[in-house]
């Protein structure tokens, strides 16, 4: 039996007025892949930043309901934000290298949680890197800019920089949509063996790419979880009409 690692229970996110978020309740386990599936603007990627509180910045966001992490309340008073963010990475739909080099790049997080010794951060940049299976491509240009590689390998460089403060949970808002079919398959085949040691949760528009990758799959609409489960399950044998009903192209 896998360990919960996320708890969601009652969750409701408000913009102002308008309600984003309605009732979620949804459990993630440790060492799976989990998709968010769900046509544009039915709150999969709202959800996703709940879980790292990058809603924080939103104004007039609000928050009701709980999330566990390992049992604790992330949104809790006496929750460090920064410590928060350090297990729970995030990855972007389009690739966010800093204008600076590889090697800073990567060593940036590891010297704002205060290590600073160079052999540490060599350590560290290499080992990230290699994780983010992009070691080869890149380690005889440390000290070009990143913004010298290309938008499939700039992608493997974000991941690499959110694993290079050892986060517990990595979260993907859509990691391939601006890649080329090669380039997503590289990360597709990351994401399966970055699973032998992170949680990672995905929002994907790419059903296929749910169906290939993912352990457990969460059907959103219109800001409520319509059903989740297996990703087989859901695929093969849903239980609800709408789930039916998107999967197949009805809609969405």
């Amino acid at each position: 039996m896998l360990k919960c690692k996320f708890d969601v229970k009652g969750l409701d996110l408000y913009y102002s007025d308008f309600q984003a978020l309605k009732k979620v309740d949804l459990e993630m386990s440790e060492n799976e892949i989990m998709a968010f599936i769900g046509p544009s603007g039915c709150g999969k990627s709202t959800f996703l930043r709940t879980l790292n509180r990058m809603n924080d910045i939103v104004e007039g966001c609000r928050i009701e309901g709980k999330i566990l992490l390992d049992g604790k309340d992330i949104y809790a008073k006496n929750v460090d934000v920064n410590q928060l963010r350090k297990r729970v990475g995030m990855v972007f739909q389009k690739p966010n290298p800093f204008p600076q080099s590889v090697y800073d790049n990567i060593a940036y997080g590891p010297i704002t949680h205060g290590i600073r010794k160079k052999t540490d951060l060599d350590e560290i940049v290499e080992k990230a890197l290699k994780d983010a299976a992009i070691w080869e491509e890149v380690k005889d240009r440390l000290r070009k800019s990143a913004l010298g590689l290309s938008g499939g390998q700039q992608q493997r460089l974000c991941i690499a920089r959110a694993l290079a403060v050892e986060p517990e949970i990595l979260l993907m808002d859509e990691p391939t949509s601006a890649l080329d079919p090669v380039s997503t398959g590289t990360i597709e085949d990351l994401m399966v063996e970055l699973r032998e040691k992170y949680t990672i949760i995905i929002v994907t528009h790419n059903m296929q790419q749910a169906t290939r990758i993912s352990d457990k799959t969460a059907f959103f609409l219109m800001g409520e979880v319509i059903e989740y489960g297996k990703t087989i399950d859901i695929f093969s044998n849903p239980k609800h009409k709408r789930t039916e009903n998107y999967i197949t192209g009805r809609f969405g």
